[in-house]
């Protein structure tokens, strides 16, 4: 029990020193700081949804500073080809007889904090072949299976507003992203502080706060953490509850939803709020956890209908109803 308090203690020591951290840095984004470090911990990938010019790669790239972690940018383009993010068998000549051999060059995907920049511009084929690294930590070519550094974490951009030129991502690597983040603008104050920043002024050093060892340690802490039976069953209950072929479920979700979110989903909403627990030095993961993660978790795992389009009705409105609607120990 020591041992575990002694690693929440550094957990919480860690999450602080990060966020005074990332303050030098990035300037009013402090709720979307502490998704990612939810994400992070849980080891589960993130997508950053947003308008441009609210500081997203530079809030990864500094977080991968700050972790002292490997770090690799993809900016995602129409041209951009699956052996761009993997890697690619090259040809080569060796020894004295000039023998040709097929040697292995990585591709960027191999690096512990991967920023997958405006993800949706690339076309689908491209966009798949992040699928296998993001799920079993491996990228195979020519038939050859090479494992990924650990940790190994996913952070991908996407720009709401802009359509043209774009693809939707695949509802499958949809359910790979633990948590959607949405960035929204700075309040007044955040703003008047960023404009006061020189634009083309050198990011300032920060501390590097942790490095890939502990994280792994950290994260294998917090997967261990145990979860009362009724926290799960709620979490189970809201899952649930985002199906319209459930013949109980609320009338709203069974009118504006054409596929609710699965299993997957319910594993991320309990590993999150378990991670949020943690976070704060706790062991005690509540319902309160589990309404505080809901949002992120569950609003790219639903897929709304024509209907709801028509009434102006999106994926989070309807978790926020879920989380009014849905009792705890339902």
């Amino acid at each position: 029990m020591d041992n575990l308090e002694k690693l929440l203690e550094d957990l919480k020591s860690a999450r602080e020193t990060i966020g005074r951290e990332m303050g030098t840095v990035i300037v009013g984004q402090d709720d979307v700081i502490e998704k990612l470090l939810v994400g992070l911990y849980a080891g589960g990938h993130c997508l950053l949804v947003g308008v441009p010019g609210l500081a997203k790669t530079l809030m990864i790239r500094t977080l991968a500073r700050i972790l002292d972690l490997s770090f690799k940018r993809i900016q995602f383009t129409p041209d951009l080809m699956p052996a761009d993010i993997t890697g690619i068998d090259i040809l080569q000549e060796e020894g004295a007889g000039h023998e040709r051999i097929l040697r292995f060059t990585p591709g960027p995907v191999f690096a512990n904090l991967v920023l997958a920049d405006e993800i949706n511009r690339a076309p689908p084929k491209t966009q798949a072949a992040l699928l296998e690294a993001m799920q079993e930590y491996q990228v195979t070519v020519s038939g050859t299976t090479y494992p990924l550094p650990r940790p190994f974490l996913v952070l991908a951009t996407q720009n709401p507003i802009e359509l043209e030129g774009t693809y939707p991502l695949p509802e499958a690597q949809l359910d790979r992203f633990m948590l959607s983040i949405s960035m929204d603008y700075p309040d007044e104050e955040s703003e008047r502080l960023i404009a006061e920043k020189p634009i083309f002024q050198a990011t300032p050093d920060v501390t590097r706060v942790l490095d890939a060892e502990r994280i792994i340690r950290l994260q294998d802490l917090v997967r261990k953490i145990p979860v009362s039976d009724y926290v799960v069953r709620y979490a189970v209950s809201l899952v649930r509850a985002t199906r319209p072929d459930g013949k109980d479920n609320p009338e709203f979700v069974r009118k504006y939803v054409s596929w609710g979110a699965g299993p997957r989903a319910t594993q991320h909403l309990v590993l999150a709020a378990k991670t949020r627990a943690a976070l704060r030095g706790d062991v005690n993961v509540s319902a309160a956890d589990v309404r505080a993660v809901a949002e992120d978790v569950l609003n790219h795992r639903i897929f709304t209908n024509f209907t709801a389009d028509a009434d102006g009705v999106d994926s989070r409105t309807i978790v926020r109803k879920l989380l009014t609607d849905i009792p705890e120990g339902a």
